[in-house]
């Protein structure tokens, strides 16, 4: 019996030895589950949901597996760049009844997860176009009882899938801004509930998805009159001296016929008109009108001169209308002749050379063509097209030595600089000007440049080189989407204007420095 219970006591022993291992290997072995992150104190989370309350900022400690995230009655009023992007995996986010006022762009970026946005009952009056980049997979998007009246164009455009959006109870002014939102109303699969319109008075309580295009008149140049400006010689800048009522001016061309000046004024709508300076009033008159059922859309005014007769041409650049002529006679400018119909044409140039008056007329539907004067007809016979170029936007000409040379921008592709051989043009250079409406050369002393717009990038300022027979670029000017260049000499200022369709007239002089003193 002490035998038998000897060796039961060495079985307990090893018994216990062997589990007392193998407590030991699972304490070693095994490791703890991570600690949840803190819950800030403004919110309520579970594993993969949060619902905060009176947050003073986007609370940034919420676990990451967060897929649902509430924020109501925020203390803060703006959500910036990246605001959410530590939630990645975040497919509903709620943001109603808050004080919201700015949403900035890229707001949601890095939520490529995200499928239900909610941003209503708050006090949001504008967004950014590029408020929702990034949302690839957003289905839904309410916007409800915000104030917004207006929406960026194509601010929806990033979202590719989206099924279902809310736009009620919103201030939407229906004017030219909301019309590219009624095209797209139109046209998209997204279902949208019903929005109304808060203004202007005749689209009040309308449904914007059944507004007509028609009511809709938005083209404009943003001009509201023909601005005359003097040279000061005092203070050696240009001043406002008259203004022609002009509420879609594209063109104002200044003649003088017979020692007296008068202003060409060519606009989309309203119809385009002669204006005469009247010394004794010292103000500009109206004189005549200019036939609208001719000139519907003009683009470009030239006014040039031949056999000591005055003439000036538009060039149209709508489908019903057509470039034509006028010609000074006695007391006003008439109809001389319709040059070129139903080819959307949108510039000209007079070149006078060798005794041959000729007209070049540039389109965007086909080749610039070239008009040459006959003396005995009294008008304009087509001689030939500038076949290297398809789709010039504008023309101009300079002379360099014994050489002429045709300068043509171009929209898309690369503008050129083309040499006249006597019997067809050769190209001579290629310029990069993606989105380029306006291109000028001029010359200032012995100095020959190349203004060069863009409606994409700053203008470039080339220079020629007489050793290669080129443009070299020269300088940049900070002008977008110029409407044209015009160089002017005031007194013994050289000067650079370009209007533009992005903001003011700009005025540049020509200074040169002497680097060796």
């Amino acid at each position: 019996m002490a035998g038998l219970r000897a060796r039961l006591g060495s079985g307990l022993g090893l018994l216990a030895l062997s589990t007392l291992g193998l407590c030991l290997m699972l304490q070693v072995g095994a490791k703890r589950p991570p600690k949840t992150p803190p819950c800030p104190p403004s919110c309520s989370c579970t594993r993969d949901t949060a619902f905060c309350v009176d947050s003073k900022a986007v609370p940034r400690n919420l676990p990451s597996e967060v897929i649902s995230l509430t924020l109501v009655n925020a203390a803060f009023s703006e959500i910036h760049d990246g605001a959410f992007s530590h939630l990645p995996l975040l497919q509903f986010l709620l943001l109603n009844s808050n004080k919201f006022t700015l949403i900035g762009d890229n707001a949601f970026t890095g939520l490529s997860h995200l499928q239900y946005l909610f941003i209503e009952n708050n006090d949001i009056w504008a967004l950014s176009k590029f408020t929702f980049r990034g949302l690839k997979s957003l289905t839904h998007l309410s916007l409800a009882n915000n104030n917004l009246q207006t929406l960026p164009r194509d601010i929806f455009r990033p979202l590719d899938i989206l099924s279902d959006l809310d736009l009620r109870g919103n201030s939407l002014n229906c004017d030219c801004k909301v019309k590219w939102l009624v095209e797209w109303l139109a046209h998209t699969n997204t279902t949208v509930a019903p929005i109304y319109c808060a203004s202007p008075p005749r689209f009040q309580e309308h449904k914007v998805q059944d507004l007509p295009l028609r009511e809709f008149d938005c083209i404009t140049t943003g001009a509201s009159a023909c601005t005359i400006l003097k040279w000061d010689y005092v203070e050696r800048q240009l001043r406002d001296y008259d203004r022609i009522p002009a509420p879609s001016a594209v063109h104002c061309k200044p003649m003088v016929v017979d020692s007296q000046l008068y202003v060409v004024v060519a606009q989309l709508f309203g119809g385009s008109y002669i204006y005469h300076w009247d010394p004794n009033t010292t103000r500009f008159t109206k004189l005549q009108d200019i036939d609208p059922q001719r000139v519907r859309k003009p683009n470009d005014l030239e006014a040039f001169r031949i056999d000591g007769d005055w003439y000036f041409a538009v060039a149209d650049s709508s489908k019903a209308g057509a470039t034509s002529l006028y010609r000074w006679h006695q007391n006003g400018f008439y109809s001389q002749q319709a040059l070129h119909a139903w080819h959307r044409d949108t510039d000209l140039e007079f070149v006078d050379g060798e005794g041959k008056p000729r007209l070049i007329v540039s389109s965007s539907s086909q080749a610039p063509i070239i008009y040459q004067w006959s003396r005995t007809q009294k008008q304009f016979v087509a001689q030939g097209e500038v076949t290297q170029v398809p789709d010039a936007q504008a023309v101009k000409h300079f002379r360099a030595g014994r050489d002429s040379y045709l300068c043509l921008s171009r929209y898309i592709g690369d503008s050129k600089i083309l040499r006249w051989e006597g019997t067809r043009f050769s190209e001579v250079q290629a310029l990069p000007s993606r989105g380029s409406l306006a291109l000028q050369p001029f010359l200032v002393g012995g100095r020959r440049y190349l203004a060069l717009g863009s409606d994409f990038s700053f203008t470039q300022i080339y220079q020629w080189d007489e050793g290669r027979q080129k443009f070299v670029r020269f300088q940049e000017l900070a002008v977008q989407a110029p409407r044209a260049f015009c160089y002017m000499p005031a007194g013994d200022a050289q000067l650079l204007l370009a209007p533009s369709f992005k903001g003011q007239t700009l005025v540049y002089r020509h200074v040169v420095v002497d680097l060796s003193a």
